[in-house]
């Protein structure tokens, strides 16, 4: 902060500020035309007051991580077959987590994530008082504003978005909602929801696999960390000659790309009677690894010369999808949420690395009808970045590997709206040659650090796992 200088009219300049919007989400840096804040002054019996405030909440950093927490709320896809989650800030106080979540996701996702996300919570609801929980862990939320009917559909989506949003509260095991007065119920007379409720719109994917799955000697091999073995499809019986793969959710499909990066060959994992290798891209000129969504759809990027061209794969081909801020640019590597909301892509420039995120835009059907214009994520001291792999570490933050010198990287964990890094967050150093990460957005399974030898685990919960030689790729679904 610079200043305040003025008499009459008291100016203040914000140096390095960043800024929330109304619904507590992250924005980024504050525009430079709206660091300045103007106090206009009265004097009154000798002395200088101020005649009118700002309509802002200005304050520390340091504060403000005390104060408040940094949580998702819990939205459906437009097509409501999975849950989003929307990252926002909320006051953190003493029995007031469970209120404070409530409270914001009935307010609904803003305006510009209109054909990213959607709420089947009644709109207008506001909770009356506060949310007691009980000792036995039983939050009560009394409801007020809407007067209408719930079909058990939308009952069951509105408590599917509660329960994954209430699940952050530590001490809410379950809740009990009430409308009007109205006790909500499901078909049964069910009306104590437990927080897993909703585990069918599990924004990881439902039942995704949890193995790992990697290329030794150019063969699909899969299995735990430590036992990875061939695969018996086609990828796993020959070397079909690719150099990336990805495998669908559930593991019986795998792309994967050809070691020139113009091809993409796609088949079953395991063996069956539909296990022919097909050609599904052809002249393509450098097809980086390839991701997949929950509604098995296969997204690309060819980081062609001329600029990166982004696809996803039907029945009938590659259908283009322009992504302002990616489209056109120098990409080096790539990812897609499993909910299919977000593309992350890093750009190549000569000053150093560009990490972007930019939101896939949806019809109500599930068509991808394009691509918002893509956000910077930056975080302090990273200039001159040179990123070697990116991945999901949960299915709102990324994690980003960068090369700090030659036998030297840095690892850490980063909120995908470029919020600052919490308590939560991993940073750590890892000294040698780290090829790659092999991560996944579920809290059960391990971030891995991917070295010729070896899976390292940086936090260091999970022993040392050897890989085989000839190993060059190691990763999970998606």
């Amino acid at each position: 902060m610079i200043g305040p200088l003025g008499s009459g009219a008291v100016t203040v300049e914000l140096a390095g500020a960043e800024h929330l919007d109304q619904r507590g989400a992250f924005l980024g840096s504050l525009p430079r035309d709206e660091r300045t804040l103007e106090f206009p002054m009265v004097r009154e019996n000798g002395q200088w007051r101020i005649a009118d405030a700002p309509d802002a909440l200005v304050v520390p950093e340091t504060w403000f991580e005390q104060v408040f927490s940094h949580v998702s709320l819990y939205y459906f896809d437009p097509s409501a077959q999975i849950l989003v989650p929307e990252p926002v800030f909320v006051p953190l106080g003493e029995q007031q987590l469970a209120t404070e979540l409530t409270r914001a996701v009935l307010r609904g996702p803003s305006r510009r994530l209109d054909d990213v996300s959607r709420s089947f919570i009644p709109p207008g609801l506001d909770v009356f008082g506060s949310v007691p929980v009980s000792a036995e862990g039983v939050a009560d939320l009394t409801l007020r504003g809407y007067t209408g009917e719930l079909t058990p559909q939308a009952s069951q989506l509105m408590l599917a978005q509660l329960a994954w949003t209430l699940r952050q509260d530590p001490s809410v095991a379950a809740f009990r909602v009430s409308i009007g007065g109205q006790q909500v119920t499901l078909p049964g007379g069910v009306s104590e929801f437990s927080v897993d409720e909703g585990l069918a719109y599990d924004p990881t994917g439902l039942q995704a696999s949890s193995l790992l799955f990697g290329l030794r000697d150019g063969r699909l091999v899969s299995g735990p960390p430590g036992a990875l073995a061939d695969v018996s499809g086609p990828m796993g019986s020959a070397d079909q000659g690719v150099r990336s793969v990805a495998v669908n959710f559930n593991a019986t499909r795998v792309a994967g790309v050809t070691g020139p990066g113009d091809r993409m060959l796609m088949t079953t994992v395991r063996a069956s009677s539909e296990e022919r290798v097909e050609q599904e891209v052809s002249a393509a000129e450098n097809l980086l690894q390839p991701a997949w969504d929950f509604s098995d759809r296969l997204w690309m990027v060819d980081a062609r010369e001329s600029g990166a061209q982004v696809s996803y794969l039907t029945r009938r081909g590659p259908v283009s999808v322009t992504v302002p801020g990616v489209t056109g640019r120098k990409v080096s590597r790539f990812l897609v949420s499993r909910d299919g909301s977000r593309l992350v892509a890093v750009l190549n420039r000569p000053q150093g690395d560009r990490l972007l995120v930019s939101r896939i835009l949806h019809g109500a059907d599930g068509k991808v009808i394009g691509g918002a214009p893509a956000q910077e994520i930056a975080w302090e001291g990273e200039s001159g970045l040179r990123i070697r792999d990116i991945g999901w570490s949960s299915p709102s933050s990324i994690a980003v590997l960068h090369r700090v010198a030659q036998e030297l990287f840095e690892l850490r964990t980063i909120a995908v709206d470029g919020a600052p890094s919490g308590v939560d967050d991993l940073l750590t150093t890892l000294p040698g040659r780290v090829l790659g990460l092999a991560s996944s957005p579920v809290a059960a399974e391990t971030l891995y650090a991917v070295t010729r030898t070896s899976l390292l685990d940086p936090r260091g919960e999970a022993a040392q796992a050897g890989l085989d030689a000839g190993t060059t790729l190691v990763g999970y679904v998606g």
